[in-house]
Order: C-alpha cells, then structure tokens, then sequence
C-alpha cells in the first residue's frame, strides 16, 4: 500500500515536467505540496552586506507562488506555504501528516546544500527519508558522456560532447493519479512584500510577472512571434528592443519553465523553419546553464572563492568600496555602463551583451574584486541563479582552467553594435538625452561651450569618467 508524502518545492515552481513531482506521485497515493519562505533568503545580508534579494525578485516569487497554488486547486488539492526555515518547517509537517517521504529537486550550491542536509538529518530523527530528483537541467547527469568530475571546464568543448552524443530526453507527464490528502489543514497565508520589510519602490518598473502560466505564454509567445525568435540574432536586434533576448531567464531561474519545454519547443519551430543561427544560439543558451551547474556540481565552493577554480592571485583586485559604489550606482562617467547600472537597479535584469559589459568593466578597468560584482548580481537580478551567476562572473575574472574564451568586446564596439542610435542609453540617462550621437557615449570630449549649448555641465549634471574612455 502507498504512503503519504510532502513535495518540497524550492526553485521548481511548476506542475509540468517536475521530476520530484513525477516520483512523488509514483510513490505515494497522497501528495502534500509545500513552499518555505527562508527569511534567511528574503530578510537577510550577504557576505559583503548587500539585502540577499531584490524586490522584484521576492515579487516574482511570490506570484509564482499564488499561480503555483492556484494550479494545485485545480488539481483538487492545495500548496502549502509557511514563513520559516525549511530545515524546521518541512520537518514538522513530516511529524503531524506522519509521512513517509520528502521528495525535493536537489540544488547544488552552498546554501542550499546546508538547507536540504540539516532537513535530511532532522527526518532521520523520525524515521522518515528524502528523495532528491534532479530538477533544473536540460540534460539528465545518467546520461552525460562523462562522469560529473570529468566534466569539461572549457565551454565549447562541453557542448560538442554534449551535442554529439546526448539526446534531449522528452518531458515528464503530470500524474493522473494525485489525490489531495485526506486531512484538514491550514494551507497558509502567501505572504506580501511588507511580511519581508519590503516594499515596491516608485522607482522598479516590472518586466516578467511570475509563474507557470506566465513564463509559458512567454515562450510561446517569444518563439512563434515574428519579432521574437524570428529576429533573435539579425543585425537590426538592438538592445533598446524588448524582444532583444527570449528573457526566459526569469522562469527558468524559478524553474517555472522547464528548460526541456524550451528545447523541444524550439525543436518545433525548427521542423517547420529549419535549424538556423537563432535556433542553435538559444540551444547553446540552455546548454550553458547545464554546465554552469556541472562546474558547481564538481568544484563546490571554490565558485564563491576569490580565487575561484585556479585559485590564481589577484594582486591588483581592491577591495575597497568606492569605485565599486560609483559602478553599481551608474556613476562611473562612462554612459553605457551607467545606464546598463541603472538598467538594473530599476528592472533586475540586464541582456547578456550588457552583463559582460559591466562586469568586465569592474574587474579590468576598475580593478575591484569580482566577487563584489557577483554578490551585487545576486542582490538585485530577478533571474539570479547561484551556479550560473558565480560561474559566469568567475570567467569573467579569469579564474577559471582553460576556458579560452575571456576576450571581451570594448566598450566603444559593444555601444556601436546594439545601441547604436542610442535609444536604450538615452532612457536610462535622462542627462544625456539631448546630446548628438556623436557625443553621447562620450561627454567628456564635451567643449565648455557645448556643454552649456547641451545643458550638461560634467562633474555637476553628469560625472566626469573615472577613468579614461576605450
């Protein structure tokens, strides 16, 4: 006879092609889906003192919640929130449904790791076990061509390994037989902002709104629209468009998508439009992430480290907080950098041209740590996911072996490609919106007389650049 168990939802959020939701429901009758707000996560301080989440990212969790619950009623059931550290939470539920069974999608970073481990030793206590699926990864581990600590460091190679070898595997059915469990309770309250001392700030503009049904109808929208894939890598894609890049990002990060959903649904596009540029790009975005985990999966903490993976010393890294306050409040005096800052602060979301552009920025130009950066990234991206975030930055830094791939575009290349009539700088940099073309992502070659002429006196309207323009 089957037993009853608890799905532990962390950044799965979603009813389609959830591997823990899968093997919950081939196990047990009973199904009780639970989310924990951590106020570790939601209230508390990183490493070098910044709030751990944005608004806009705890605002999109919590939405993602309220049409992940909503889904479960349609089921005949109901998600289970509680504010509390899982580790405490999950357990005590565990004791007063008497389950047999947690079942959760395994995350792979430090703290999430501590989380699910002191979770595991607590149910031991009471007789009770995990079950951890995988849940974020495009690929199954079973199925690479190689074990996990054999994993190729450099990208490219990855890929043609990956590529070569492994099929995509079709997506998990949702389970026919879930049934909503057979006692009363209190599902909870979905907390608000405020529960967190949170609140939406005049200045955040909203680009994704959370949740299953969102991050699908964004798929399908961005796929089949002739603005959207269609376009993803034509020259005339410029970084002002709101269709620049697919923005899956958001969903995926959540697990609101399923990053299989995406492949096969880009495979569909194909079989009617033929495999091209834009197509294999988003494959090669989806794969990135798959090895972004792997990296984490088979160096630990050594992604968070300064030395990252080569541990290689980085005598000319500062530590100090003013040229990198100047970087993440947009006041560098260098435009594209500025408004990609503000860009940031305002939305949580960056395209990846201009996350490259910034972070190489603060670790080359400005010789600030580029854990400074990451620890910012993490704060206040709404698609922040830890592998993918500190791999990424530790590239950037040079810190990992044999990526062959740290040769980054300047700055004068990167505004002429994708902003080249200056729209997206324009709207970030109020300041600067009445100066030519020709001027913009330069002011400081301003005369005394333009400048008056322009109304942007340097050094009072705008800042004077921190270093010198490349």
């Amino acid at each position: 006879m089957k037993n009853r168990s608890i799905l532990w939802y962390r950044q799965d959020l979603r009813i389609h092609d959830n591997e823990a939701l899968y093997e919950a429901a081939r196990w047990n009758n009973e199904v009780l889906p639970v989310y924990i707000f951590d106020p570790r996560v939601f209230m508390g301080k990183s490493r070098f003192g910044h709030s751990r989440i944005h608004p806009l990212r705890a605002q999109f969790i919590i939405e993602s919640i309220t049409a992940l619950r909503k889904s479960w009623q349609e089921l005949g059931s109901d998600l289970i929130v509680r504010i509390g550290k899982p580790e405490e939470e999950i357990f005590s539920l565990a004791r007063e449904f008497k389950t047999s069974l947690v079942f959760c999608n395994r995350e792979r970073t430090r703290d999430e790791v501590m989380v699910q481990d002191k979770l595991e030793r607590n149910l031991w206590t009471i007789g009770q076990e995990m079950r951890l699926t995988r849940g974020k990864m495009l690929y199954y581990t079973q199925d690479l061509p190689f074990p996990v600590t054999h994993t190729p460091d450099n990208f490219t190679t990855f890929k043609k390994e990956l590529e070569r070898i492994v099929p995509v595997r079709a997506m998990l059915p949702v389970s026919d037989t879930l049934s909503a469990v057979h006692q009363s309770f209190d599902a909870g309250r979905i907390p608000v902002l405020a529960d967190f001392g949170m609140q939406s700030d005049q200045m955040h503009i909203t680009l994704f709104n959370g949740g299953e049904p969102a991050g699908i109808k964004k798929l399908k929208e961005y796929i089949w629209s002739e603005n959207g894939l269609n376009k993803y890598k034509a020259k005339d894609n410029l970084i002002d468009n709101p269709l620049f890049s697919s923005s899956f990002s958001p969903w995926l990060a959540q697990g609101c998508l399923s990053p299989k959903m995406i492949y096969h649904e880009v495979k569909s596009y194909e079989s009617i439009h033929g495999s091209r540029e834009a197509t294999q790009s988003l494959i090669s975005e989806l794969i990135r992430r798959d090895y972004c985990r792997l990296m984490a999966k088979k160096y630990g903490d050594k992604i968070f480290q300064k030395g990252g993976i080569l541990n290689k010393p980085l005598p000319r890294a500062k530590e100090g907080t003013y040229l990198f306050n100047l970087w993440k409040e947009g006041r560098t005096g260098s435009p594209l950098i500025d408004a990609s800052m503000q860009a940031l602060k305002a939305t949580g979301f960056l395209p990846h041209p201009l996350r490259e552009a910034v972070g190489h920025f603060l670790i080359t130009t400005l010789n600030v740590n580029w854990q400074w950066g990451a620890d910012w990234f993490e704060a206040n991206l709404i698609d922040y996911d830890p592998a993918s975030n500190w791999v990424n930055w530790m590239v950037l830094a040079g810190q990992m072996p044999d990526t062959g791939e740290e040769k980054f575009a300047s700055l004068n290349y990167i505004a002429k490609k994708y902003d080249p009539n200056g729209k997206y700088t324009r709207a970030w940099l109020k300041e600067l919106q009445k100066l030519p073309d020709s001027k913009l992502f330069h002011p400081e070659s301003l005369t005394v007389q333009e400048q008056k002429k322009y109304g942007l006196i340097l050094g009072k309207h705008y800042p004077k650049p921190i270093i010198p323009a490349n």
